[in-house]
């Protein structure tokens, strides 16, 4: 099994369990961005969290194994980048990319920001306009050694 079948396998099992995102991360004692994210085939698990999750969402064996296998990071699949919510995050990116790249530079120097020495949050923050949803990116700056 695949990790993206088993990612599918996950979804439609956690739908059926009612439970949260956030309650399978708070069983493996870890982020829920990270843990979903792991769980949607971005991350390895260890055997132990594919068994709690296993357990959890009643998922078969060939599915928790899949959950533990080292994962292929590569390009967006054409249908997620063109979710309407995948899609904003390339927008927001492609607006304000070139000025995030910009400040950086003049914050840390010549480098960039790890994306495998990383953590992020997704949070709600009321608002009176309409709750605002808070993405933190938090990426160990890496230095060019020239």
């Amino acid at each position: 099994m695949s990790k993206q079948e088993a990612a599918q396998q996950v979804r439609v099992a956690r739908r059926r369990a009612g439970i949260s995102w956030a309650q399978i991360a708070e069983q493996l004692g870890v982020a829920k961005e990270w843990s979903t994210a792991a769980l949607l085939g971005s991350h390895p698990m260890t055997e132990a969290q594919a068994e709690i999750v296993q357990q959890l969402l009643d998922i078969d064996d060939a599915a928790a194994e899949a959950l533990q296998m080292q994962p292929y990071r590569a390009p967006l699949a054409e249908d997620v980048i063109s979710d309407p919510t995948v899609y904003r995050f390339h927008e927001a990116l492609m607006v304000y990319g070139p000025a995030i790249k910009e400040l950086i530079h003049e914050e840390f120097g010549d480098g960039i920001m790890s994306a495998i020495n990383f953590q992020m949050s997704v949070e709600r923050r009321p608002h009176p306009g309409g709750d605002r949803v808070v993405v933190t990116f938090d990426g160990k700056f890496l230095d060019y050694q020239w």
